[in-house]
């Protein structure tokens, strides 16, 4: 959500080196996967799944963490070469759907929820077998303070701790 993406995806790769992967999200074009790809990113996020912006992503060397809901966008997520699979809107398929779909997924797909996950479901959504889950509104609202974000990070760690 910055006004300049592709900048603080420069700096935030300076800044961290190694110690982290940095990238974009609501990636939707092939134009946006080579900007972050340019800027330093090692991933791209979409809410969608475009084989088109999967298959770029992992030509230039990106991961590639394409948006899913359906059986079917999730394979064609996979076979254009998808790191992992973003559920979302997750709040929509809910965690019995969500288990459906893991249930026809190849062995060892990664599987993260997005959409609706916060403080208070996060460890049923991991007891239910997600592998990890995007935090936006869960962990940083405009205007708190770094204080109030540390808390709620804190919450969710535990939260997360606590569905292992």
């Amino acid at each position: 959500n910055s006004p300049a993406p592709l900048e603080s995806i420069q700096r935030l790769v300076k800044a961290l080196g190694k110690r982290a992967r940095v990238g974009a999200g609501t990636v939707l074009t092939v134009a946006q996967v080579q900007a972050v790809q340019a800027a330093g990113g090692q991933l791209v996020v979409s809410p969608n799944c475009r084989p088109a912006v999967i298959e770029t992503s992992r030509r230039l060397g990106l991961q590639s963490w394409p948006g899913i809901v359906t059986p079917s966008e999730a394979f064609e997520a996979l076979d254009a070469g998808a790191t992992g699979l973003k559920l979302f809107p997750a709040v929509q398929v809910g965690i019995k759907g969500m288990q459906a779909l893991r249930a026809v997924l190849p062995a060892g797909t990664r599987l993260y929820a997005v959409g609706g996950i916060n403080e208070e479901n996060f460890t049923a959504w991991r007891t239910a077998g997600i592998d990890g889950a995007g935090l936006g509104s869960a962990l940083y609202h405009p205007g708190q303070s770094p204080e109030q974000v540390a808390r709620q990070a804190h919450a969710l760690v535990a939260a997360w701790k606590a569905g292992s």
